[in-house]
């Protein structure tokens, strides 16, 4: 089954990629058909998102904004290689989640972009993976993710 059919049974669909927010690519070919794709933040096509996990969001709102961060990664592999259905496998993921100090649960927030790519690619080809906590992220949101991916 193809990305695309796996997407609309989740009724998910990739979103326009997010614009870009200062001086970098948000996508580099290198290697051997890896593509790296720069962090994105989980607004998609609306008001932005501000705050802490710990403070102003729980951790299953953290796992959503983590799944509409991968979407985001995705509109931006999907810009690039023109076809999701190129992808080999997710090489590896960091997910970088703003939360208090005693806010202590990253994985399981990193866990809504995993599973997503999980559903989409298959228990053989889930990445490696970092959830870090950090202070604040640019524009105060929540969530951002960056990936690396192997393609055909």
């Amino acid at each position: 089954m193809n990305i695309y059919e796996k997407l609309k049974e989740l009724n998910l669909e990739i979103p326009a990629a997010p614009p870009k927010g200062g001086v970098y690519a948000p996508c580099q070919e290198f290697g051997n058909n890896l593509v790296y794709i720069s962090g994105c933040g989980p607004v998609i096509g609306g008001e932005g998102i501000s705050g802490k996990l710990g403070n102003e969001f729980t951790t299953e709102e953290g796992k959503t904004f983590s799944r509409n961060a991968m979407l985001n990664v995705l509109a931006v592999l999907q810009d690039k290689i023109g076809d999701l259905n190129r992808i080999k496998r997710a090489v590896k993921i960091l997910t970088f989640v703003a939360s208090e100090d005693t806010f202590y649960e990253q994985p399981a927030v990193a866990n809504g972009g995993s599973e997503l790519l999980l559903q989409l690619l298959g228990q053989e080809n889930v990445p490696a993976r970092s959830a870090i906590g950090v202070n604040v992220l640019p524009g105060n949101i929540p969530v951002e993710t960056e990936a690396i991916f192997e393609i055909e």
